[in-house]
């Protein structure tokens, strides 16, 4: 989807006042879907897995822009079910409402690079601790409560890593598909109640998860290996994000968006 169109559909877009769950909205592009869906009217439950102060800067900038809050901040380690659930709790309990948008954006990569052959199991499972069984959870528990019957839309973060399968991601890559392929099958299996699943799968984004561990002849060759000839930026990411989260995408469903620039 081109960006111009994408800015068409996102513009005067309302999300007025619906409850959204951005994991891992502390720092990265999590932090800007999590502004860019405050922006659109959306009540943000911040979630963070270890810095605070971080996750409280989300939430008082979102808040400087309102009367009333807007925005709470969650600690929730999304591999774990019951701090998950504890998570939605909190979101329906600040904000008097069901949950109506979930935004899965926790994630973690291994900035050692490592070829399979010498990836060790425990970052392996790591990996897919956070990437594959957080994901799942936070779907698992959002298609139970999210609110059904319209507008109800579950968000997942993929990688053009998926798609690209490039040396040195092999587990990565690999938690990454596992999650578009539950999402798929999700979207199917939530027939009936009005929510959609999607998946949004960036290029490489100018976060500090993507340079962790780069050198600069692997950052200059991202960078080369886009039509564009840049890194992508957070913002470049966030109205796709916001486009899935409103009621223009309820046709959307079940797919495997790649916001990448052209990198793969």
């Amino acid at each position: 989807m081109a960006e111009a169109n994408v800015a068409q559909l996102t513009q005067g877009q309302n999300l007025g006042n619906r409850v959204a769950i951005v994991t891992g909205s502390s720092r990265g592009i999590g932090k800007a879907i999590a502004f860019h869906l405050a922006s659109l009217g959306a009540k943000l439950v911040i979630n963070y897995s270890s810095n605070s102060t971080q996750a409280d800067d989300v939430v008082s900038q979102i808040n400087s822009t309102s009367d009333s809050p807007r925005a709470i901040a969650v600690k929730a380690n999304v591999s774990d079910p019951d701090q998950v659930k504890s998570l939605f709790e909190a979101a329906e309990s600040a904000f008097q409402s069901p949950v109506n948008i979930l935004v899965n954006c926790a994630g973690v990569l291994d900035g050692k690079y490592p070829s399979i052959l010498n990836t060790t199991l425990e970052d392996f499972d790591r990996t897919f601790d956070v990437n594959v069984r957080g994901a799942f959870i936070c779907c698992k528990e959002g298609a139970n409560r999210i609110k059904r019957g319209g507008g109800g839309r579950i968000v997942c973060l993929s990688s053009s890593m998926a798609a690209a399968l490039r040396p040195g991601f092999g587990a990565y890559a690999s938690s990454k598909a596992a999650v578009e392929a539950m999402v798929k099958i999700l979207a199917k299996e939530l027939k009936g109640t009005g929510i959609t699943a999607n998946c949004v799968a960036p290029g490489p984004i100018a976060t500090d998860m993507f340079y962790e561990g780069k050198t600069e002849e692997m950052i200059n060759k991202a960078i080369n290996e886009c039509p564009h000839g840049r890194l992508g930026q957070p913002e470049d990411v966030v109205p796709v994000v916001g486009f899935l989260a409103g009621d223009a995408s309820e046709w959307v469903n079940g797919q495997i968006i790649r916001v990448n620039g052209g990198y793969v």
